[in-house]
């Protein structure tokens, strides 16, 4: 999916893990199938997932995840992944990578959520505690910093996609949110990438929340992104207040849906159809949204 990309299979796996953690190395290993575009992801016998970077970029998000995981779980009201043992490089494999608890639960879909609203209401939550956490030194945020600094590249999406979508009326979407009231708070906690992949629920009810390589601190507004990827519209209020967003981190919020869908669209029409699926939902759904204001 992305240029660099290591080759991971089984076998490197099993090595791995027979040179640096062999308690775990004759367990049961399957690739588990994800959508995910930085981590290949293995399930090791019942309990436990050897998540392994596939890009340079993901390999930075190793020593992150091991260092603030465990400080944000126990502030944060879903289950987040608990990391058992941080692995070397080895084996001809360049980069750092990890073993954690196996996490039960489905990823959520947009368009077929049964009842969306309680899970509006949990991920909003989350989204509320994890910017009341006053963990200090925290990291950037992937997408914590001001939406301008996503112009370029959300432009030549635009360009790429003339054609395929109303561009005209994605431009004006576009430049609404970059117009909103910039973030003048100081920096808070986010996770920078609530994509559904990276949710797991149970029922209606959202269970848990994966893949912390993008948290830090900055503009939340990036967090809001659940209501047009996920949520349909009568449950975004619902999200909307459990999270505690104003009128222009809302604005912001559903900048950050659009440009994160309009760069994905083209670059993943191909590779990855789950994630061009979804930029197409958002994009739907904002545009949407836009007729409908008045």
């Amino acid at each position: 999916m992305r240029p660099g990309e290591f080759p991971i299979d089984a076998s490197l796996v099993r090595r791995l893990l027979a040179a640096q953690f062999p308690r775990w190395a004759e367990l049961p290993l399957k690739r588990f199938p994800s959508a995910g575009t930085v981590n290949a992801l293995y399930r090791l016998g019942d309990d436990l997932a050897v998540r392994l970077p596939r890009i340079e970029g993901g390999a930075e998000d190793v020593a992150r995840e091991a260092h603030w995981v465990p400080r944000l779980a126990p502030l944060l009201p879903a289950a987040v992944p608990e990391i058992l043992a941080t692995g070397t490089p080895g084996e001809g494999y360049p980069w750092p990578w990890m073993v954690q608890r196996w996490l039960d639960g489905e990823p959520p879909r947009a368009g077929r959520l049964s009842d969306p609203l309680p899970l509006a209401a949990d991920l909003g939550a989350f989204v509320a505690a994890l910017r009341r956490v006053r963990l200090p030194d925290g990291p950037t945020a992937y997408r914590g910093v001001p939406l301008s600094t996503a112009d370029a590249m959300t432009r030549a999406a635009l360009d790429e996609l003339r054609g395929t979508i109303d561009t005209s009326a994605a431009t004006a979407a576009w430049e609404a949110a970059l117009a909103a009231p910039a973030w003048t708070g100081p920096p808070t906690w986010a996770h920078s990438d609530l994509m559904p992949g990276n949710l797991l629920t149970r029922g209606d009810r959202l269970d848990a929340v994966l893949d912390f390589g993008t948290v830090g601190v900055g503009d939340p507004a990036c967090d809001l992104i659940p209501a047009w990827n996920l949520f349909p519209a009568e449950a975004r209020d619902t999200f909307r207040r459990a999270a505690g967003a104003d009128d222009a981190a809302w604005a912001r919020g559903r900048g950050w849906a659009l440009s994160m869908a309009l760069i994905q669209l083209p670059y993943y029409r191909v590779t990855n159809p789950v994630i061009a699926a979804n930029a197409e939902h958002v994009i739907h759904a904002v545009l949407t949204e836009a007729d409908a204001r008045p």
